[in-house]
């Protein structure tokens, strides 16, 4: 298959082939491009090269997931016409080049140094940063793939938030970025990347939200936003558990927690979440006038919130979304229907991150649990992956008001030019789904006279807590009662501390849930009235059906 490398990717690879096979200064070269850039192409297509000209036999490319493992397998076959196996441990050399995850390397280490050993092995490193030093995965890099004939190693988040240097290359003395030789490395910044096309410009919406806890008959609530942080009164609330709560009740806890009606069981259609995602929804849809098969990523801190924002999406979209975690099953299939259907929304844990390639995506509700710079990055490169030289769509990105998030999000803007960024109204028009035609962006039906495609209308989809009529996204008040939208959210103390229990996701049994409908209310006043610091942290960390089971096991163990 004759393939047409972006002039990047040859650069790429001509200074690769002069580094290693060249002038042999070093065995290692590094590859710095912005997600979404073209990565794997360009280092399939080094392989092919070296392959041709007999410097290497072998190639064994270590990727961070086993979706991404897939996909390496899938496209090394496209551009080197070479089956690779995957491998996740204990199975006899069989001649194929080979994959595996980073998790997988150690499981594997006595094949790969037989193949470093006995053949002239190209290995490829995709994702780097995971293999720190002196960390098992660093370790295990070092122990299988140090006779390797050469090295390329991949990345596009090339800093580790921790500070360790991963194998092989050393940081500069502040941190900031890798000393590897100029000459043995090649990069593609993120914003070099819009400017040349291969990737989309990205918009950032800091959603903001006004939370008020509710404590008990008689005491002042608890103001919260993500710009004025936390506001208690300390005269007015209780000195003995003050500083448990405010550690607690930070903004971006409560932007994660779910928000239920009465029942405790059914999402709260005027909950912040469903904030975000109106306002995400409404985003893709614009976005569909451009790129008319877009799709929405929400990338959720827990199973629990994973499986709230799915149902919250499918009762504002009446779609049922694609859900992906740790315990559902056939998880890759589902990434992959995905992938090539024109569902609108996929909700996920942790699942689709670094590497994971689906072009379409273009608008991202972001609530991780993780708050480093790199797993934001690597989410943003979710959204911005080009669908070809004609794709004008912008990726947009759904995040609370949170301090990081926005320090994160002024780095990556201030890498774009200001006509990457500029307001996509400027974009009159809006493309056919079926013919392609350009067509006002108020047309109802095609104006290819051969197509006559209609255009599905826009939903209104903001919902006025009042009468339940649906508004645009972006009204400031309800066109048919009047009710002026803001961004107030009441909890309950109980709610509020709910997103730490649910993130342990403690097993508890019928009888614990029982014993704490009937006791937890008197066990949390008990709780808040020792003015124990470390006993009333404990609300924040365990929901109410687990404390009753702590306490079952505390009477068993004092029992005997």
């Amino acid at each position: 298959m004759n393939i047409k490398l972006r002039p990047w990717q040859e650069s790429a690879i001509n200074k690769a082939i002069n580094w290693l096979v060249v002038k042999k200064e070093d065995k290692r070269f590094l590859i710095n491009a912005a997600p979404g850039a073209g990565k794997t192409i360009c280092a399939a297509m080094l392989a092919k090269n070296l392959i041709d000209a007999s410097e290497i036999q072998r190639v064994i490319v270590i990727a961070p997931r086993r979706e991404v493992v897939k996909q390496w397998k899938d496209e090394f076959k496209i551009v080197t016409n070479r089956a690779m196996l995957i491998e996740t441990g204990g199975s006899e050399d069989l001649g194929l080049d080979l994959c595996s995850t980073w998790n997988s390397v150690e499981n594997n280490l006595p094949l790969f140094q037989k193949v470093c050993n006995e053949f002239k092995t190209l290995v490829i490193c995709d994702e780097h940063h995971h293999a720190a030093i002196n960390a098992v995965w660093g370790n295990s890099a070092i122990n299988s793939f140090d006779n390797a004939k050469y090295v390329v190693v991949l990345t596009g988040t090339p800093i580790r938030t921790d500070g360790k240097a991963p194998v092989w290359f050393s940081y500069s003395e502040d941190g900031s970025r890798l000393s590897h030789s100029q000459e043995g490395s090649y990069t593609l910044t993120y914003g070099e990347a819009v400017d040349l096309k291969y990737c989309r410009p990205v918009f950032f919406h800091r959603h903001e939200g006004k939370f008020t806890v509710v404590l008990k008959d008689g005491d002042e609530p608890i103001a919260i936003s993500g710009k004025d942080g936390v506001n208690i009164n300390e005269n007015k609330h209780k000195r003995n558990f003050v500083k448990a709560i405010q550690k607690s009740l930070d903004f971006y806890t409560l932007a994660r927690s779910p928000q239920y009606k009465k029942d405790q069981k059914t999402p709260d259609i005027n909950s912040y979440q469903a904030s975000m995602l109106q306002w995400g929804i409404s985003k893709l849809e614009d976005t569909k006038d451009r790129l008319p098969n877009a799709g929405g990523l929400v990338i959720a801190p827990n199973i629990i919130v994973a499986e709230y924002m799915s149902v919250l999406l499918e009762m504002l979209t009446n779609k049922k979304p694609i859900l992906v975690h740790s315990k559902t099953k056939n998880t890759e299939e589902k990434i992959d229907a995905f992938r090539h259907s024109n569902k609108d929304w996929l909700v996920s844990v942790a699942m689709i991150s670094e590497g994971v390639d689906i072009k379409r995506l273009r608008v991202l509700i972001y609530l991780p649990n993780a708050q480093t710079e790199l797993s934001f990055r690597q989410a943003i490169g979710r959204i911005v992956r080009s669908m070809g030289p004609e794709d004008d769509s912008r990726g947009y990105v759904v995040m609370p008001t949170h301090n990081i998030f926005e320090e994160y999000a002024r780095r990556v803007e201030g890498e774009m030019k200001a006509v990457d960024i500029e307001d996509e109204t400027i974009i009159k028009t809006k493309i056919c789904p079926i013919c392609e035609t350009e067509n006002p962006k108020d047309a109802l039906v095609c104006s290819n006279d051969l197509c006559n495609h209609e255009f599905e209308q826009k939903k209104k989809i903001k919902t006025c807590q009042n009468c339940n009529f649906h508004n645009p996204i972006n009204a400031d008040q309800c066109a048919k009662c009047g009710t002026k939208f803001g961004y107030d959210y009441e909890l309950t103390l109980d709610n509020a501390l709910r997103m730490g229990g649910i993130a342990r996701q403690l097993d508890v049994n019928e009888e614990d849930v029982m014993l704490a409908e009937k006791y937890y209310k008197d066990i949390r006043k008990e709780f808040l009235a020792s003015g124990d610091a470390k006993v009333i942290e404990a609300l924040t960390l365990f929901p109410d059906e687990s404390l009753l089971k702590i306490k079952s096991i505390l009477d068993k163990v004092i029992k005997n």
